[in-house]
C-alpha cells in the first residue's frame, strides 16, 4: 500500500469537505467534530466503515488507492465494523477528557493508557522530505492494516494535550464544535464565521433593533 503523511487540512479551505466539518485546525480536534449537532440533535457523519474511509480521504490522511482496497476488504466484515466501532469509541473518550481539560482539569489515567496503547500498538513513522531546498521531517503512516488507520487518531489525540496551548483550544460559543485558535490575537470565539459567526451577529444586530424599538 502507498505510505500516508499526516497532515492537517489547510485552513484556508472550505469548512465543509465532502460533507465533513474541518475548521479544529487540529487533526483530533476535526475527528472530533464529526458528531456536530443539527436542530438540537447529534448528527452522526461516520455512520459506518465507509464513512470513516471517506472521512480519511477528505482529511488528506489516507490515499484514494488504498482507501478503495481497505473498503474492498474491510466494508462489510465483522473487522471493519470493529474498526469503525474503536474509532467511535475513542472519538467519543477524546470529547469526554476534552472537556475536563478545557476547563483546566488533568486526562484520566486510563485515557493516557488508552492513548499510549494505541500509539505503540500503531505507532507513526518518521522520513526525510525535500522542499524545494530545504528539508524536513514529515509523519507519516503506512495502512497496510486497517488497524492502522487508529495510528494518525492516536498520534493526533496526544499531540493536542501535549503540545497544543489549553487556552487556545476551546468550544464555539455557539454550537458543539471545537477548535484551536491559531489567530494572532487568540481571540476566536466561533467555530467559523460562515457558520455561528454570522449567527452570532446577526441575532447580536437584531436584539440592538429590538432595543431601539422599545
Amino acid at each position: 500500500m502507498e505510505a500516508t503523511a499526516l497532515k492537517a487540512p489547510d485552513a484556508s479551505e472550505s469548512d465543509w469537505k465532502d460533507g465533513f466539518l474541518f475548521l479544529g485546525n487540529q487533526t483530533a480536534l476535526d475527528f472530533l467534530n464529526t458528531r456536530p449537532f443539527q436542530n438540537g440533535e447529534p448528527v452522526e457523519l461516520l455512520p459506518d466503515f465507509p464513512a470513516l474511509l471517506r472521512w480519511f480521504r477528505a482529511a488528506g490522511l489516507l490515499s484514494a488507492p488504498d482507501a478503495i482496497q481497505l473498503q474492498e476488504r474491510c466494508e462489510d466484515s465483522p473487522r471493519g465494523r470493529r474498526i469503525w466501532k474503536g474509532a467511535l469509541d475513542l472519538r467519543e473518550r477524546l470529547r469526554t477528557e476534552l472537556a475536563a481539560w478545557e476547563r483546566g482539569g488533568s486526562l484520566s489515567r486510563s485515557a493516557i493508557d488508552e492513548i499510549n496503547r494505541l500509539l505503540a500498538a500503531h505507532p507513526m513513522r518518521t522520513r526525510l522530505k525535500l522542499n524545494g531546498k530545504a528539508y524536513s521531517e514529515e509523519l507519516w503512516f503506512d495502512p497496510n492494516q486497517p488497524e492502522d488507520l487508529l495510528a494518525p487518531l492516536a498520534h493526533a489525540a496526544a499531540d493536542l494535550f501535549a503540545n497544543a496551548p489549553r487556552d487556545r483550544v476551546r468550544k464555539c460559543e455557539q454550537c458543539v464544535l471545537h477548535f484551536h485558535d491559531t489567530s494572532k490575537k487568540g481571540t476566536r470565539r466561533w467555530c467559523s464565521m460562515r457558520l455561528c459567526g454570522n449567527r452570532s451577529k446577526v441575532a447580536a444586530y437584531a436584539a440592538r433593533q429590538r432595543k431601539r424599538e422599545d
